[in-house]
């Protein structure tokens, strides 16, 4: 007979112990994703449709007629922490994400929730609904209306419709050879939320985690705004190299990065040396290997583990033209993004590797 609970009825209820994934780490691979898209029926085209099942983009745009673009987007996954409020702002947040990454402004957002009703009490998915709300309300939305089922586990997300000047409209596959490459939000929360499933998490680096991906991205709008933005996408469960990866190969580009100067999230490293690292950094790193090189002197085995690290509502990948470095530096430091206000690396033209990762500490 099935056991249908977890924890002594004393015990906190922890929702992670109730999924077999978290966050964006339920992200199918690559591979298995790129198979299941394969399609033999022809859909008809529409000239409105802007952005669509053709690209690895974020969301779908669709021409309004009035120099207006409709941007529309899902996303959904299991628990990636334990508590029901934040589970829900995380999941809001990054579906929300998505809208920004494309440089528009979220108006409306639908919910998705799958709810174990017989395992877990009711009580919990209402205060899921409340951590959504309250990160709506945080980007000016409203949680208009959605739709709930019985499932075997916990799960929540949001559909999103946004606005943007079709001028504005960014997209992943858009970059230039020079561009420079920035990144809004350190790396690690794959392998800090696996150390909480573990029970290994210190207090001290809890709200670290939590405060990461509960942010929103909101300047994805304003660095629509700029003309010398040239691409832009979400780093999520594809970690930053596979998210990097789709950036250049859309572009028909290569990327090279410096090791030394992405953004790490605060306790990461110390989890690394005791070799906690999630399952999907493992099947993203199959995925992407063979199109990465490395320069002697970087530390693969560390590298291995961070890069592909799946992030959840992690930060905008942002290619910018060199001549708009300097206003993109200085809408950073007006956000209080100061940290990631130097990039990380730049695209080029297509070489043997998509990726290359190098030891550089000087400027890019």
């Amino acid at each position: 007979m099935e056991n249908k609970t977890i924890n002594h009825p004393d015990d906190p209820i922890r929702l992670t112990q109730y999924s077999h994934g978290g966050g964006c780490g339920c992200k199918i691979s690559p591979q298995v994703l790129d198979e299941i898209l394969k399609g033999s029926i022809t859909v008809p085209g529409s000239s409105k449709l802007l952005v669509g099942n053709s690209s690895k983009d974020d969301a779908a745009a669709y021409d309004l007629g009035n120099g207006t673009a409709l941007i529309s987007t899902t996303d959904f996954f299991m628990p990636i922490v334990d508590d029901a409020f934040d589970f829900g702002r995380i999941a809001s947040a990054n579906a929300i994400s998505d809208v920004y990454a494309m440089g528009g402004r979220p108006i409306m957002a639908i919910a998705i929730l799958g709810w174990p009703v017989e395992k877990l009490p009711a009580s919990l998915a209402q205060q899921v609904l409340e951590g959504s709300r309250a990160v709506c309300a945080a980007a000016g939305i409203a949680l208009a209306g959605g739709h709930s089922i019985d499932s075997t586990e916990p799960l929540f997300g949001l559909a999103v419709s946004g606005l943007v000047d079709i001028a504005n409209l960014k997209q992943n596959n858009t970059a230039k050879a020079g561009d420079l490459i920035f990144l809004t939000k350190p790396l690690g929360v794959g392998i800090l939320s696996t150390a909480q499933k573990r029970g290994l998490l210190k207090p001290e680096h809890g709200p670290v985690m939590i405060n990461q991906m509960t942010k929103l991205n909101s300047i994805g709008e304003q660095l629509g705004k700029i003309p010398g933005v040239s691409a832009m996408t979400d780093v999520t469960g594809f970690g930053l190299l596979g998210h990097l990866i789709e950036m250049a190969e859309g572009s028909g580009l290569s990327a090279t990065v410096s090791y030394s100067k992405i953004p790490v999230a605060e306790g990461v490293r110390e989890y690394l040396s005791q070799r906690i690292v999630p399952d999907a950094t493992y099947r993203n790193w199959n995925g992407y290997s063979t199109k990465t090189g490395f320069e002697k002197g970087v530390n693969v085995m560390e590298a291995f583990n961070l890069l592909p690290d799946p992030q959840t509502n992690g930060g905008l990948l942002v290619a910018v033209n060199e001549n708009s470095a300097d206003e993109v530096k200085a809408l950073f430091r007006a956000n209080g993004l100061e940290a990631f206000a130097e990039p990380i690396g730049y695209f080029m033209e297509a070489g043997e590797k998509t990726v290359m990762v190098g030891t550089s500490t000087g400027s890019v």
